[in-house]
C-alpha cells in the first residue's frame, strides 16, 4: 500500500516557522494501530488523517507521536491547505467526533479561517500543587477548560522567560498547560506545554485559542484579537470571538509531499 503524505507549516507565512503537521488523505480509514504507528514514525506534533464522506465533507482525526488527540487546530489548517489545493475549492467542511462540524474557508489573501466551538475556561480556586510547582513563575490566576490549565501572567516577558518541570506537568494528564499574558505588540501571547500528550512544548496550538480568545476578549472588551504563540518557531493567529464560536485565521506553507510505503 502507498499513501501520499504532505507536511505543512501552519500559522506562518514562512518555512521553518509556525507549527508543522503531516496530512494523509485517505479513501477509507486505516486500522487505529497503524495510524498510531504512522503518527509516531512521522514524529511531528500532529498527523492529520482525512477521509471523504458521502455528503462531501471530510472526517478528520489527529494523532500525536504518543496518542490520538481529540482536537487540533494547526493540523486542521494544514489539512484544509492540502484539500483546498487538491480539490480546487475554497471551503472545506470537516467532521470530528469530539468537536462536531468544523468549517474552514480559504480567503482571497491565501489565509484560512477556521470556525470552532468556544471552549471557555473557568477560574480554578485551588490549583493543583503539581501545576504551581511545575512553573518557575507563579501565575496571578489559574483557569481550566476541557483541554488545559490556563496560567495567567501579568506580562509577556514572564511568559517568554517561563521554565517548566515536564515530569510534574505530566501528572496533570489528561490536561495540558497554557501560559498566557497581555502584550504590547499583540493582544495576548501564549506558550503551550503538553508533556502528557505529545512533547514538552508545542510550537503553535490552534485549539487552545478557542479558550484563550474568549478569555482575553472579555477582559479586553473586544471581539477581534491578535495572538502570538511565543515558542522557538513562533506563530501568528487572528481571532474573532462570536456568541458560541471562535474563528481562527492563519496562513500556511508547504514543506513537502511524499509517499509512505506500507
Amino acid at each position: 500500500m502507498q499513501l501520499t503524505i504532505h507536511q505543512i507549516d501552519a500559522f506562518t507565512h514562512a518555512l521553518f516557522k509556525g507549527n508543522y503537521a503531516a496530512v494523509i488523505p485517505l479513501e477509507s480509514w486505516l486500522d487505529d494501530d497503524l495510524m498510531l504507528n504512522i503518527g509516531a514514525e512521522n514524529n511531528v506534533s500532529e498527523t492529520a488523517f482525512t477521509c471523504r464522506q458521502t455528503d462531501g465533507c471530510f472526517a478528520i482525526r489527529w494523532f500525536s507521536p504518543l496518542m490520538e488527540i481529540d482536537f487540533c487546530g494547526h493540523a486542521t489548517l494544514a489539512a484544509a491547505y492540502v484539500l483546498c489545493e487538491e480539490h480546487n475549492v475554497s471551503q472545506i467542511r470537516f467532521i470530528a467526533d469530539a468537536v462536531g462540524e468544523l468549517i474552514v474557508i480559504k480567503n482571497n489573501d491565501g489565509s484560512f479561517a477556521m470556525t470552532f466551538p468556544k471552549q471557555v475556561p473557568v477560574e480554578v480556586k485551588n490549583p493543583p500543587q503539581a501545576l504551581l510547582n511545575g512553573l518557575s513563575i507563579q501565575p496571578i490566576k489559574v483557569l481550566k477548560n476541557r483541554q488545559a490549565y490556563f496560567a495567567v501572567y501579568e506580562s509577556a516577558k514572564q511568559v517568554e522567560s517561563l521554565n517548566t518541570d515536564s515530569p510534574l506537568l505530566k501528572t496533570l494528564a489528561p490536561h495540558d498547560v497554557v501560559a498566557t499574558a497581555p502584550s504590547d505588540e499583540y493582544d495576548f501571547v501564549s506558550r503551550y506545554f503538553w508533556p502528557a500528550s505529545g512533547g514538552d512544548e508545542d510550537y503553535v496550538t490552534g485549539s487552545i485559542h478557542t479558550g484563550l480568545a474568549p478569555y482575553w476578549a472579555k477582559l479586553l472588551e473586544k471581539t477581534q484579537l491578535t495572538a502570538y504563540q511565543a515558542s522557538s518557531r513562533g506563530g501568528h493567529i487572528q481571532c474573532e470571538v462570536g456568541e458560541s464560536t471562535v474563528t481562527l485565521t492563519g496562513h500556511a506553507v508547504r514543506y513537502l509531499k511524499g509517499t509512505i510505503y506500507l
